[in-house]
């Protein structure tokens, strides 16, 4: 029971502003009660710098044996040999990455943020790109898709050491296999960021980045419906190409590395409260029930495309084959700042989102981004879908419409509140 009356009486409102809306932010989810109870836990009283074993603390025989678990249920889930599970995002698990990957200076190719990639894969406003040199693939304009050739040629042309691969709004899966072929030739190692469709790859929906890719990195939340917090995983260990060696002469394996990135590169004492949350999270991943989850995600996401598609919406790319969709409302004479408050109003919370090519300013965008992920977590199905983007429309034709936008909240609300928040 929090005694603090001003922080639990807003915490009280964020409850029933998630309660009685729609949430279709693709990179929010909903976590059971034994995820949250586990992340208030005592854990979170407990420094544990190091590794499991490791420890440069004593006292750590219980949460030693709680990372563990998190270690070896992580590596089941997407077949790795190695993990770490300390990182406490995603940005700080692709920063670790970098640190034991590449010197200041070194070239990186990443996935340009503008077309749907990530701030932590070279953005100059970033930590990569004021680090290191950025360079950037992107989407076709006309058609929306990563030209895969286009990829190997500006590969060859700038000789990045780390290529990296994933997406915050990208809708279409990612051919591993040939940025592998791309990395060998340039002598690049290949890192996938999975954050967005790790609980779709890890059931089998999406292409997979093992054996591919050399590195792979994620959060533990969107559609892992785990608490915020990052990962990185390896297929298999291998010695690291920069030749670094340790005081014995030694060639340092790259998991040793990526160890030192973590702690001490980026961070102190993990989140042990965090991580046993994580752990639970991994064990709710491997069972029957999750699989189920993930494909009604996919499902939804199909379904919700199709419905916007028919109202005359612009899908970028065309469609969709994971959890979300880039939406571009040039047609619609609505700005992406304007939809989001317009949805908003309506309990219907989205995120406005840069187009590729987009002429708009990113506090402004032309586009609105939309996913499945916590929506499905409350149970709704396909057969809600084309309510949900009639909803949206209405709301869009009519955002400035106050007195509209509260009709559509009513509606919103009537179908939302009786829902749990997590359906298991």
């Amino acid at each position: 029971m929090i005694r603090d009356h001003e922080i639990a009486q807003l915490i009280q409102h964020e409850d029933q502003r998630q309660r009685s809306g729609l949430e279709l932010i693709a990179s929010e989810n909903y976590v059971s009660e034994q995820v949250m109870a586990a992340a208030g836990s005592i854990l979170t009283n407990k420094y544990a710098e190091g590794l499991p074993g490791k420890r440069y603390y004593g006292g750590c025989e219980w949460v030693d044996r709680v990372e563990q678990i998190a270690i070896d249920r992580l590596c089941q889930l997407f077949g790795a040999t190695w993990a770490n599970v300390q990182p406490h995002s995603g940005a700080q698990a692709n920063a670790a990455v970098m640190l034991a990957a590449l010197q200041p200076g070194d070239a990186i190719l990443g996935f340009d943020l503008s077309h749907g990639g990530h701030l932590t894969h070279g953005s100059p406003v970033n930590f990569s790109g004021k680090l290191y040199k950025p360079h950037f693939y992107g989407v076709e304009e006309e058609s929306g898709l990563i030209d895969w050739e286009k990829v190997a040629i500006k590969a060859h042309e700038v000789r990045p050491k780390l290529i990296i691969c994933g997406a915050s709004a990208y809708s279409r899966d990612w051919n591993y296999a040939r940025l592998r072929q791309i990395a060998d030739e340039v002598g690049s190692l290949l890192m996938a960021d999975i954050s967005h469709p790790s609980g779709l790859i890890a059931t089998g929906l999406l292409n997979h980045p093992f054996p591919h890719c050399h590195i792979v990195t994620s959060t533990t939340h969107k559609t892992l419906r785990g608490p915020r917090g990052g990962i990185i995983m390896m297929s298999k260990d291998f010695p690291n190409p920069m030749g670094i060696v340790n005081p014995k002469g030694e060639l340092r394996s790259m998991s040793s590395l990526l160890d030192s990135g973590v702690f001490p590169g980026t961070q102190g004492g993990p989140l042990e409260h965090i991580i046993a949350a994580k752990a639970i999270a991994f064990g709710e991943a491997l069972e029957p029930a999750y699989h189920k989850y993930t494909r009604q995600v996919k499902a939804n996401a199909l379904a919700l495309a199709l419905s916007m598609t028919q109202r005359g919406y612009q899908i970028i790319s065309g469609g969709t084959d994971n959890h979300l969709m880039l939406i571009n409302l040039r047609n619609k004479s609505c700005t992406g700042k304007a939809a989001e408050l317009a949805l908003g109003k309506a309990h219907i919370t989205i995120n406005k989102n840069m187009v590729p090519f987009d002429t708009a300013s990113p506090m402004i965008t032309s586009g609105i981004r939309l996913g499945t992920p916590a929506i499905t977590s409350r149970g709704l199905k396909e057969s809600h879908m084309d309510q949900i983007a009639e909803w949206i429309d209405r709301a869009i034709l009519g955002h400035d419409n106050d007195a509209a936008l509260k009709s559509i909240g009513q509606e919103v609300c009537a179908l939302m509140e009786p829902l749990p928040l997590f359906v298991a």
